[in-house]
């Protein structure tokens, strides 16, 4: 029989995934504590599509910029617009973005402790205990029914109660936060996100200038070991005439690109999120997609607290993969093919010129799913694709 605990759930990292988990838990009654290292800034584009400030109630000042379009650029030099329409895409800068999350699950009712998850271990009733320490204090261990690991890609939480199995693959991603261009700027365009698919600034992934109002995102990604991050952001910088702008800070950190076969531990502990591996291959997309695992994770923690049945943590990873599976591996699929070689990410973003690509692409990032409105579109693309595959096997 189950003892009574200090806390229904405890959620650790408090990140859009711990943040939300902890707020929708603490909105459905349930004591909460959330759990997350003070100082930390995850190194993050900020992109979210604008269904996010609707889906989740965020107020629309937390947005650094609105984005109205893209400009991709391949290894030739050329260059591809996308205009995005009738919408935007919205950048948030992580640290005001992440510190409003948990203001509002504390507002909501969660418990917060400013501090560093130490580790975890189960009770003989069938509890969880878990430790953590305040800056210059000693540790202190408070008991729980469910312990939520929402602690990021190196997630201590994996570590201790998953082994080293869980761990998900990644590529790491670095940038550089500089200050923005005032007035007109050759190259640079405050509205705009450029997007570089050159191996010479990424072998296996891309690299990225995200404007933020004042501040400005300027990275790249790799999973390739002893990749030279900095000298390569600072091609990106030149390529991008910002190489004389001031640098902010500099950030870094591992970017999980698939989700793991398994959340949960069978018993009291479920991962989401970067600890789940749920970032979106191709992209690098989490921000929604943690916010949505969050939601999800406070449903799955409901229906334990109500009925003890520690099989309703599997239900989790079941929810997110119905309604987002299909798209991640379509993502996944596009990555290990088409940024393999600077022959193929050159004939990437010709694709990417076409029309009816770059509506299926924008509609499918703002709603989060594919379209099925214009199936004769699908059809056009893949006539185009395969038109395109068959020009470079003979080049």
């Amino acid at each position: 029989m189950q003892r009574a605990t200090d806390f229904d759930v405890v959620v650790v990292g408090g990140g859009p995934a711990g943040a939300t988990a902890a707020a929708e838990i603490a909105a459905q009654g349930a004591s909460v504590l959330l759990i997350d290292r003070e100082g930390r800034i995850k190194p993050c584009g900020g992109a979210i599509p604008a269904r996010l400030l609707a889906d989740f109630d965020i107020p629309p000042h937390l947005l650094a910029a609105r984005i109205a379009s893209a400009e991709m650029v391949a290894p030739s030099g050329a260059r591809v617009g996308m205009g995005v329409g009738n919408g935007f895409v919205g950048m948030v800068d992580r640290d005001s973005f992440d510190r409003w999350l948990r203001q509002r699950a504390i507002d909501t009712g969660a418990r917060y402790a400013a501090a560093t998850f130490v580790g975890a271990s189960q009770t003989a009733d069938g509890n969880i205990s878990i430790s953590f320490t305040r800056e210059r204090m000693s540790a202190e261990t408070v008991s729980a029914r469910l312990v939520i690991g929402a602690d990021g890609s190196n997630s201590a939480v994996r570590r201790v109660l998953f082994g080293k199995a869980g761990k998900p693959p990644y590529v790491f991603a670095y940038h550089e936060i500089v200050r923005s261009p005032t007035g007109t700027h050759p190259g640079f365009d405050p509205r705009r996100c450029d997007v570089y698919y050159q191996g010479r600034i990424s072998p296996d992934f891309y690299g990225w200038v995200f404007p933020h109002g004042d501040t400005t995102s300027i990275g790249v990604g790799s999973a390739v070991k002893g990749f030279d991050f900095k000298a390569a952001t600072k091609l990106l910088r030149e390529a991008a005439g910002l190489d004389a702008q001031e640098t902010i800070r500099e950030e870094g950190a591992p970017l999980p690109l698939k989700p793991l076969k398994r959340w949960d531990n069978g018993r009291n502990a479920l991962l989401i999120g970067d600890a789940a591996g749920v970032v979106a291959p191709s992209s690098g997309e989490g921000i929604y997609y943690a916010m949505l695992c969050g939601r999800i994770a406070a449903r799955t923690a409901r229906d334990l607290l109500r009925t003890g049945d520690a099989r309703a943590l599997a239900g989790a990873r079941r929810e997110f993969m119905r309604a987002h599976g299909r798209i991640f591996m379509v993502l996944g699929f596009m990555q290990g093919f088409w940024y393999r070689s600077d022959k193929r990410r050159e004939r990437f973003v010709a694709i990417c010129r076409d029309r009816d690509v770059q509506r299926l692409i924008w509609e499918s990032y703002q709603t989060k799913q594919f379209v099925r409105s214009d199936p004769m579109a699908h059809v056009r693309v893949f006539f185009k694709d395969l038109g395109h595959l068959v020009r470079m096997a003979f080049q």
